[in-house]
């Protein structure tokens, strides 16, 4: 094998990926991650020499990239809220539109406050550990259906240092005992099984279970609505993401549930993203 320079490396990459927008970014980001160095090294030194062993490993990467695998799976792990979260082909990628949920919680309450939190449907634990770790004085219960996922979501906290955390392995309210919660939040499965996006790009690599749900994407959203009041405290706030054409179906879902004092949300695009709804 013959040595490359990180500039001809990267050439070879960002042709191997030529099909992708985003080649000459995800080569950058893959090569830095098997120098362990930050991108800005491969400009200093453009023409230090791989390895063999980095040589190999940099263009494996590139093929799986190119057979369309997530950077964030290549790489095992994705910022959120600023933070490094681990991640693997158990979870859901962490996505900017969920932090629109962190932000409404803190819209709601000051950081102090001593709260109650329960996240259903956790994934990665990115909305638990963050709200564990914004709200020092809270105390989360996550859980999820898949025992993977929650291996994850507590290696995350562990890393993280969120030590306010119970996890449990639990499909809804299931496994959760007897009590009641200031906050429900949750990013549940919304997506139609029909819906033309589950085959274009990452999505196609994620766990179907976290994204799709029966009933035009509602089904676990009206579980949790019809089952959440008992786990509620009284005026207690139930929180979800939710497709951008799902907002109207939210608000009526959460009122016909019983609940008062709609609120929804837009993201950054101006799409109505996540509802609130109060328990009476």
């Amino acid at each position: 094998m013959s040595s490359l320079t990180l500039k001809q490396a990267l050439t070879l990459g960002i042709e191997t990926l030529d099909e992708c927008a985003s080649a000459s970014l995800d080569c950058e980001v893959l090569l830095a991650d098997v120098l362990e160095k930050n991108r800005s090294y491969l400009r200093a030194w453009p023409e230090k020499l791989l390895s063999p062993t980095e040589h190999q490993r940099f263009f494996e990467l590139i093929n799986l990239r190119q057979q369309g695998q997530p950077i964030a799976y290549l790489l095992g792990f994705r910022e959120f809220w600023s933070r490094p979260f681990i991640v693997s082909s158990d979870v859901l990628i962490p996505r900017p539109d969920t932090e629109l949920l962190i932000e409404v919680i803190q819209q709601q309450f000051p950081p102090e406050q001593t709260l109650s939190i329960l996240d259903m449907g956790t994934g990665s634990g990115a909305i638990a550990v963050t709200l564990a770790l914004e709200f020092k004085n809270a105390q989360l219960t996550a859980i999820d259906a898949s025992q993977a996922a929650l291996n994850i979501a507590q290696q995350n906290a562990q890393r993280l240092h969120a030590t306010n955390i119970e996890f449990i392995h639990s499909n809804w309210f299931d496994n959760i005992k007897p009590q009641q919660f200031d906050i429900i939040v949750s990013n549940p499965p919304y997506i139609c099984s029909d819906d033309p996006h589950l085959i274009e790009g990452d999505v196609r690599f994620e766990p179907s279970s976290a994204l799709i749900s029966k009933r035009q994407g509602l089904e676990d959203i009206e579980r949790i609505c019809s089952a959440a009041r008992p786990f509620m405290k009284a005026n207690g706030l139930l929180l979800f993401e939710h497709g951008y054409q799902q907002g109207n179906q939210l608000k009526n879902l959460l009122e016909s549930s019983g609940f008062k004092s709609i609120q929804q949300f837009q993201d950054i695009q101006g799409h109505t993203r996540a509802t609130l709804g109060q328990a009476s």
